[in-house]
C-alpha cells in the first residue's frame, strides 16, 4: 500500500479498465474521491471569468488592481493553510472525514461568494474555498492511493490529475454559459458548490482508508474493506503488506521525530535529502515562475489586454488555453516514461521561453501601433464625457489608446464608429459614458486596445500552454515523488509543495500590478527571464529519475549530481592528470 505516487503506463490503464469493470466498487471509490480534483481545477479556472463581471459590478475592484489580485490569490493563501491543516487532520481523524470537511468548507465558501454584497465578502468566500481546495488537493490522491489495488494505483491516481484539468475546462464552459444570465459571476462562483455537495453525499456511503484504519488498530474494518477491493486470495498478502508498512512508518517517526520542525531539520541535515530538495524545490518554483497561473487565473484579462473588448469573446478564446492544458496532461502520461522527466522539462522550458519572448514583442508592437486619440472623437460625446487626464495633458495630440488607458484609472477608450483601428475617443470611465459609447455600436476598452496582433497573441498563448503542459505541467510532481529516500518522501514532498503554493501566491498576487507598472510586454519578458533562470537551475540541479529504483536515485544523489556534459570534462581532466 506504500511507495509514494506512482506514474501509470499504458498497460496499467488497460489493467485499470479490466479491474474496474469486474469490481465497479473500485471505480466508484476513485471517482467519488477524485471529485476533489475537479473542485481544485474548477476553482482555478472559474475566477478568471468571474473577475471580468465582478469588475463591472464593483467599481472599487475595477479601479484597484490589488483588489483584483487579492480576490484571485486569497484562495491560494487559503490552500496553503488548508494543505498544512489537512495533513494533521488526515492523520488524526482519517482521509474520509478530511474530504467531508473539505466539501463543507468549499460549499460554504461558494455560497458566501455567490451572495456577496461587497468585495471583502468575496475575499472571505475565496479563503474558505481555498481551505477546502488545500485539504482536497492533498487528501483525494492519498485516499485513492490507499484504497485502490497496487497494480492499478497509478492509473487511478492519474484520474485525479485529469479531473483537475477537466475541472478547469468545465469552469470555462460554465463561465461562458452564464455570460447572458442575470447575476453572471454569482452563478459562476455559486455553481462550484454543486460538485462539493455531490461528493459529500457520495463519501458518506464510502468507507475510511484501510491503511488509516489499520494504523488505528481497527484491523477487522480494514480487512472488510480490502475484501471488497481485492480477490479473496490476495487479501491476506495485503494485510501483511499493511502491517510491514505501518511498522516502517512507526520506525520513521522514531528516527525523524514526531514534530514537523524536527522532521524538516532532519531532512535538511541529511546530504542526500538536501540534494533531493534542491531538485524538488527547483522544479516546483520554476513551474510557477514561468507564469502559468497568470494564464490560468487571468487568461480572459490577458485576452482583453491583447485587444478583445468583449467579456464573452475573452471567455470563449480562453477556452483554448484550458482545453490545450487538459490535452497536454494526456500527452504527458503517454511520453514521460519514454523520454524522461528531465528531458521533457528542459524541452518544455525552451518552448516556454520562446513563446514568452514572442508574446512580449507582440504586446510591444500592439502598444506602439494602438489607435491614436482624436480630439474630435473625444468631444463628440461632450466635454463632460472626455477623460480629464486627456484634457489636461500638454501632449494630448500625441496620445494613442494605450496612453489613454495608462494615464489614469479613470480613463477608457471608445473605438471609432467606422473602423476600430482608426482614431478613437479617450473618455471618462463610468457607466453613463460607457452606455453612450456602446449605443453607437462602438467597442469600449478598459484593459487593452484594438490590435491587429490580438489573434497572434491568443495563438502564442495556446503555444505556450502546449509547451508547458506536457513537461513543466506534470514532470515536477513526478520528480518529487521519486527524488527522496522512502522515509523522507512525505516531508520532502511537503516542503516542495509548500514552495509551489507560495510561489503561486507571489505570482498571482503581483501579475496585474506588474502589467500596470511595466506593461504587458515587460511582464511577459520578466517571466521569460525567470524561466531562463529556471532552465539553468534545472540543467544543473535536477537529475533524470526515469527507470531508476529509489535506491539508485539515492546513490546518485549521494555521489552528487552533475550534468553529463560536465561529467565528461571532469573525467577527461582526471585521465590527463594520470
Amino acid at each position: 500500500m506504500e511507495g509514494g505516487p506512482h506514474k501509470a503506463d499504458k498497460t496499467e490503464f488497460t489493467e485499470c479498465w479490466r479491474t474496474s469493470w469486474k469490481t465497479p466498487y473500485i471505480m466508484r471509490l476513485a471517482f467519488s474521491a477524485g471529485i476533489g480534483g475537479l473542485l481544485f481545477g474548477y476553482d482555478t479556472g472559474v475566477i478568471s471569468g468571474a473577475l471580468l463581471y465582478i469588475r463591472d459590478d464593483f467599481k472599487a475592484v475595477d479601479k484597484h488592481t490589488w483588489l483584483q489580485e487579492t480576490i484571485v490569490s486569497m484562495a491560494v493563501a487559503g490552500a496553503i493553510f488548508g494543505a498544512g491543516f489537512g495533513g494533521w487532520f488526515n492523520d488524526k481523524y482519517g482521509r474520509r472525514k478530511s474530504i467531508l470537511l473539505a466539501d463543507i468548507l468549499f460549499f460554504i465558501g461558494a455560497i458566501v461568494m455567490s451572495v456577496a454584497p461587497a468585495p471583502w465578502v468575496i475575499i472571505i468566500g475565496r479563503v474558505l474555498v481555498g481551505l477546502g481546495v488545500g485539504m482536497a488537493s492533498m487528501t483525494s490522491p492519498l485516499y485513492i492511493s490507499e484504497a485502490s489495488p497496487a497494480r492499478i494505483r497509478g492509473a487511478l491516481v492519474s484520474t485525479n490529475g485529469l479531473l483537475i484539468t477537466g475541472g478547469q475546462f468545465l469552469s470555462y464552459l460554465i463561465n461562458l454559459a452564464f455570460t447572458r444570465t442575470k447575476g453572471t459571476w454569482r452563478w459562476m462562483l455559486g455553481v462550484a458548490g454543486v460538485p462539493a455537495l455531490i461528493q459529500f453525499f457520495l463519501m458518506l456511503s464510502l468507507p475510511e482508508s484501510p491503511r488509516w484504519l489499520y494504523r488505528e488498530n481497527k484491523k477487522d474494518e480494514a480487512r472488510a474493506i480490502l475484501e471488497k477491493i481485492y480477490p479473496a486470495h490476495e487479501v491476506e498478502d495485503e494485510m501483511k503488506a499493511l502491517e510491514i508498512s505501518i511498522e516502517a512508518e512507526k520506525a520513521d517517526t522514531q528516527f525523524l521525530g514526531a514534530g514537523i520542525f524536527s522532521k524538516v531539520k532532519s531532512a535538511w541535515s541529511n546530504t542526500v535529502v538536501r540534494r533531493g530538495l534542491y531538485a524538488g524545490i527547483t522544479v516546483q518554483v520554476a513551474q510557477q515562475f514561468v507564469g502559468i497561473n497568470t494564464v490560468m487565473y487571468y487568461s480572459p484579462t490577458i485576452v482583453q489586454l491583447a485587444g478583445f473588448a468583449s467579456n464573452k469573446t475573452a471567455l470563449a478564446l480562453s477556452l483554448i488555453t484550458s482545453g490545450l492544458n487538459a490535452v497536454g496532461s494526456i500527452v504527458s502520461m503517454c511520453f514521460v516514461d519514454r523520454f524522461g522527466r528531465r528531458r521533457l522539462m528542459i524541452v518544455s522550458m525552451f518552448g516556454i521561453i520562446a513563446c514568452l519572448v514572442v508574446l512580449s514583442v507582440l504586446f510591444m508592437q500592439a502598444s506602439s501601433h494602438a489607435p491614436p486619440i482624436s480630439a474630435f472623437e473625444s468631444n463628440h460625446f461632450g466635454s463632460n464625457s472626455t477623460c480629464s487626464a486627456f484634457l489636461k495633458a500638454p501632449d494630448a495630440s500625441s496620445w494613442n489608446c494605450m496612453s489613454c488607458l495608462q494615464s489614469s484609472s479613470d480613463c477608457a477608450f471608445c473605438s471609432n464608429g467606422d473602423n476600430k483601428y482608426h482614431p478613437g475617443a479617450c473618455l471618462a470611465l463610468n457607466d453613463d459614458v460607457r452606455g453612450l459609447c456602446r449605443s453607437e455600436k462602438r467597442a469600449w476598452y478598459t484593459k487593452g486596445c484594438p490590435s491587429k496582433f490580438g489573434f497572434f497573441a491568443v495563438l502564442l498563448l495556446g503555444m505556450y500552454i502546449i509547451s508547458y503542459s506536457p513537461g513543466m505541467g506534470t514532470a515536477p510532481w513526478i520528480v518529487n515523488s521519486e527524488i527522496y529516500p522512502l522515509r523522507y518522501r512525505g516531508i520532502g514532498g511537503g516542503i516542495a509543495a509548500v514552495a509551489n503554493w507560495v510561489s503561486n501566491l507571489i505570482v498571482s498576487e503581483s501579475f496585474l500590478t506588474l502589467t500596470e507598472a511595466i506593461g504587458s510586454a515587460g511582464t511577459f519578458l520578466l517571466f521569460a527571464g525567470f524561466s531562463a533562470i529556471g532552465l539553468v537551475a534545472i540543467f544543473f540541479l535536477v537529475p533524470e529519475t526515469k527507470g531508476l529504483q529509489f535506491e539508485e536515485v539515492e546513490k546518485m544523489l549521494e555521489k552528487g549530481y552533475k550534468p553529463k556534459l560536465f561529467r565528461k570534462k571532469t573525467s577527461e581532466k582526471t585521465a590527463d592528470a594520470s
